[in-house]
């Protein structure tokens, strides 16, 4: 399948599952996706595709709808429970990083295959997880406290909505690029490659922000089955 399709595609599954997870099991799927999103992210980060004729990651929108899941918590919950989600995952993310370097450690059985796929794969979460952590705990609550500031200065009237959703991450995602970009890849790509992932990376999530606005006014219509 094309590239360009299933970049589409993403957006509209990781996007739709980020609401049924919500409908089905309240702000508890929220955390979830969160904790999911976060862990696969780092994965999918580490490959770079062309989409649009432009090099970018593959973690990119599944990363990005992890603002999603913090301003459905903001805008229902309030923002301690989206301060939640973020410490979730930060948490699961720091063990994520020790459980994959304990993998790497075990000396490999003589018939074992995927010993050295593994390393190319694990080989680079150290750094990859660093640039994550970083860039997720700084934008991450970024988001949080500019999604409330907003909210004060407009009020709540869901016709601001699309403000403070957007406003917020798209701004939080700005910084969360820089920091993830530099800290993961700087030195691992020639410098061309390294800034045309830095600029379409953003680029790539600040389409999925924009993109996520309606799922966000949905979010609000929604009445999970279960929110314990």
């Amino acid at each position: 399948m094309d590239n360009n399709l299933i970049f589409i595609l993403t957006v509209l599954v990781y996007l739709g599952s980020v609401l049924l997870l919500y409908k089905f099991f309240g702000k508890s799927g929220l955390y979830a996706f969160a904790i999911f999103g976060t862990l696969l992210g780092n994965i999918a980060v580490c490959k770079c595709v062309d989409i649009f004729g432009l090099a970018t990651t593959a973690g990119n929108v599944l990363y990005a709808a992890t603002f999603l899941v913090t301003d459905i918590l903001s805008e229902k919950y309030g923002k301690k429970e989206a301060s939640r989600a973020v410490a979730y995952s930060f948490t699961i993310m720091v063990l994520w990083l020790a459980g994959t370097q304990l993998i790497l450690s075990f000396e490999p059985n003589a018939n074992d295959y995927i010993d050295s796929s593994l390393k190319v794969v694990f080989g680079l979460v150290p750094r990859v997880t660093a640039g994550s952590l970083a860039g997720f705990i700084v934008s991450q609550n970024l988001d949080v406290f500019l999604y409330h500031a907003i909210w004060k200065k407009t009020g709540s009237d869901k016709t601001r909505l699309w403000l403070r959703n957007n406003g917020s991450t798209l701004i939080s995602q700005l910084v969360d690029t820089v920091i993830f970009t530099f800290v993961a890849f700087w030195g691992v790509y020639p410098q061309n490659v390294f800034f045309s992932i830095l600029i379409t990376t953003y680029l790539f999530k600040a389409i999925v922000a924009i993109f996520d606005t309606p799922f966000m006014y949905l979010s609000r219509k929604i009445r999970p089955l279960t929110d314990h």
